[in-house]
């Protein structure tokens, strides 16, 4: 029982965490229409703003206060430079561009941080465990990365669903064309869309980094995860990518454990079986 709980939380640790990156894959992909093969590299960008910002600041908390507006002004900047002029082509060119933009990071990343792994120190204060039971306990990180992730989450279900922001995002993208007419910028709204994606896989890299340490391609599986829980959830729903998320988070963590040599089979076994039950997605529009 106390292994049965000790996966529950490591599943819910990794469901939250990958759910902030799918569901800024999520975004892009279901209200920009882009397939951004570049998603992972920003995560990757994020571990290694850890690292840098970390070593500078001395606290993963205080890198992550400067290091998400930076990954927010480079979303901005690529989306700027590159990704507006890809929403009305096909998506061959779509893959082609960003699949460009994943050699410029990793050839980047070599450049300035070098081919071998970097660990990353979790804060003093939270360098201990938490007892569960007498015989089992729980690092702090963990359960606060746990919280920071559901806060974060929270918060952007609050902005898409409660604010005028929310709206205008919902709006281009049911209707780009109503938008402008209404007198809005609906390529500003797409830029910070995708500023916003981009920040949310950084944040997600910069959060995981002290668990996973920061490497080159730290960022392919996550890309490979989200494009697996976009398709779970369903295209452009976040409810869908949050329990996707959950979902595949639970399943690695017990493969891991009870079926290692069959962990990774059972993700995507989970996406064929919601795919063949429904095939939008759990909360995607047939």
């Amino acid at each position: 029982m106390s292994l049965i709980f000790v996966q529950l939380l490591n599943g819910l640790q990794s469901g939250l965490l990958i759910f902030l990156a799918a569901s800024g894959l999520t975004l892009v992909f279901g209200i920009l229409g882009v397939i951004n093969l570049s998603h992972g590299s920003f995560y990757m960008l994020g571990a290694y703003l850890a690292l840098s910002l970390t070593n500078l600041f001395g606290d993963i908390f205080l890198a992550l206060a400067v290091g998400v507006p930076l990954a927010f002004l480079c979303g901005f900047l690529i989306e700027y430079l590159f990704i507006r002029h890809l929403y009305n082509r096909d998506h061959l060119q779509q893959v082609l561009l960003t699949f460009a933009l994943i050699l410029v990071f990793n050839e980047f990343q070599q450049v300035v941080w070098g081919s071998y792994p970097h660990a990353i120190p979790a804060p003093s204060y939270l360098a201990d465990s938490v007892r569960l039971t007498d015989g089992l306990s729980y690092p702090v990180y963990r359960v606060a990365l746990m919280a920071i992730c559901l806060a974060l989450a929270l918060a952007m279900v609050l902005v898409i669903q409660k604010t005028r922001v929310g709206r205008l995002i919902r709006a281009a993208e049911s209707n780009r064309e109503m938008v402008e007419a209404l007198g809005f910028d609906s390529r500003m709204i797409f830029r910070l869309v995708f500023a916003a994606g981009t920040a949310l896989a950084a944040a997600a890299g910069m959060l995981a980094a002290p668990i996973e340490s920061a490497y080159p391609g730290v960022g392919d599986r996550v890309l490979i995860v989200s494009f697996v829980i976009v398709v779970i959830g369903g295209i452009g729903s976040i409810r869908g990518a949050f329990i996707g998320s959950l979902l595949i988070g639970m399943a690695d963590a017990f493969g891991k454990v009870f079926m290692p040599q069959f962990s990774s089979f059972m993700i995507y076994a989970l996406m064929a079986i919601v795919l063949v039950m429904r095939p939008a997605g759990l909360f995607g529009r047939a």
